[in-house]
């Protein structure tokens, strides 16, 4: 087992795997730029080393990142989600230097982070995917192609993910207006300016299976999750298992899953990424070589802790769980609470945290790097806590939200937690029948009433006081 692992990340997911640690026995080395010398991971971790002024570069600087594990004495890194997770160069300079990189491959992550490749070699698998174009060459070409296609479709970064570098398209004006847009922000995000098109599947139900793999040829599936409720691509609120699936749709997922991640070699933790049409029709959309922002739903359902099992399969070790051995129990919802304010177009509210308190209770889990006084920084995404609940039942699962949202208190910014709790009361939720266009659909949900924490109004009348006073 490893000795100490450098975990090339920040904010709640570099929190989660320092915990990992900890109960392994494995001492942890945390990275931060100036931006977050004050972040609960840096606290947390054994050994914590600035990586530069710079607020983002830093995260990115592969050299500067494993030089420091060597350095540290490191002899694995755990790259988390987001950042160089999903980097084939820095698994490979990890390598190269005689670190575990805790994730697939560098040749794995290589092949199913180029999306026209990851198409072919599921193709190849036998694993349905909608219709599609290899990478395309000009805006000519994707023109012919749309129509041979036939509108709606998508316009893809190859190289995207977490919901940039995507455009629907339903016209010939709109491939012609998004076609530069998306090659520009593809360069921007990936460096890569290569794009496609696929079929657009008109208000798909999400549904993303967990797969384990060893390097000794066993791979298993931790069933589905439902990630539907998005808004411009991005999740909000992710479910586990979907109670929009019977149980044939859902273990013919999970075997479709195991055969997709066999396909590729896979080994480590991943999600097989689907869209499931109106007649119940699934395609695939691609693979996430990492652990996924909503691990924590399948570990409630499962009793299986995701990120251990990444740390001993990078180390050599087995499986412990054969899939008959993988149960599930109730249903989990995981909640990702952003700094945004969604009554003003979900405009990001970044700031000071004055009050902060966790929701507790039978079973609520927050996983998060904030504390009453830090200062959120501007510079990186919004998310600043998850909150987890479950319960047996769908309803029951439901109220829990209902009531861990309502014990949750975060005052000093805005954040979307209520707005969670309108969608919750939604009759479509309550019936599990919704998909990827349900929040765009209902605008009327970000109307609720702000609260505000007697605390901030005593410090808002103090300062008013003292500049009357000129003091």
């Amino acid at each position: 087992m490893f000795r100490k692992i450098l975990i090339a990340n920040r904010g709640e997911i570099a929190v989660r795997i320092i915990r990992a640690c900890a109960e392994m026995g494995i001492r942890s080395v945390a990275i931060y730029t100036e931006a977050d010398r004050y972040s609960l991971h840096v606290k947390k971790a054994d050994e914590a080393y600035s990586i530069g002024e710079d607020p983002v570069a830093g995260y990115l600087n592969i050299h500067r990142i494993v030089n420091l594990a060597v350095q540290t004495g490191c002899n694995a890194v755990h790259p988390g989600y987001g950042f160089l997770s999903e980097n084939a160069e820095f698994a490979a300079a990890c390598e190269r230097r005689g670190l575990t990189f805790i994730g697939p491959s560098a040749e794995v992550i290589r092949r199913m982070g180029d999306k026209t490749e990851a198409r072919k070699a599921m193709i190849r698998a036998g694993v349905p995917v909608t219709p599609g174009t290899d990478n395309l060459e000009s805006l000519d070409q994707a023109l012919a192609e749309a129509e041979r296609i036939g509108y709606p479709v998508m316009l893809k970064a190859t190289s995207g993910g977490g919901g940039r570098g995507i455009r629907r398209c339903d016209s010939d004006e709109e491939l012609r207006r998004n076609y530069e847009r998306v090659i520009s922000e593809a360069t921007a995000a990936f460096g890569r300016a290569e794009v496609f098109l696929e079929k657009a599947i008109v208000n798909p139900r999400h549904i993303e299976v967990q797969v384990l793999a060893d390097s000794h040829g066993n791979c298993i599936h931790l069933y589905e999750r439902d990630c539907s409720l998005q808004r411009r691509n991005q999740k909000l609120i992710e479910i586990a298992p979907s109670p929009q699936l019977d149980e044939a749709q859902r273990q013919y997922l999970g075997g479709l899953s195991v055969i997709a991640a066999k396909a590729v070699g896979y080994t480590s933790a991943g999600t097989v990424e689907f869209l499931m049409d109106g007649d119940g029709r699934f395609y695939f959309m691609e693979m996430n070589t990492r652990v996924q922002v909503e691990h924590t739903i399948t570990e409630a359902i499962t009793g299986v802790d995701i990120v251990e099992e990444q740390i001993r399969v990078a180390a050599g070790l087995k499986l412990r769980f054969r899939q008959h051995e993988i149960s599930r129990r109730g249903y989990a919802i995981q909640f990702r609470v952003n700094a945004e304010d969604p009554q003003n177009n979900f405009l990001p509210s970044f700031g000071r945290i004055t009050r902060y308190y966790a929701p507790g209770g039978p079973g609520v889990r927050t996983d998060t790097a904030i504390y009453t006084g830090y200062r959120i920084p501007p510079h990186f995404d919004s998310m600043i806590a998850k909150v987890i609940v479950w319960a047996l039942t769908w309803d029951d699962a439901l109220n829990r939200g209902e009531r861990a949202l309502r014990d949750m208190e975060m005052h000093g910014i805005r954040t979307t937690k209520p707005y969670y709790e309108n969608i919750l009361r939604h009759p479509d939720i309550r019936a599990a029948d919704f998909t990827t266009a349900f929040v765009e659909s209902h605008p009327e949900l970000t109307e609720y009433t702000q609260k505000q924490c007697k605390t901030d109004i005593a410090a808002a009348i103090a300062v008013a006081v003292a500049a009357h006073a000129g003091l």
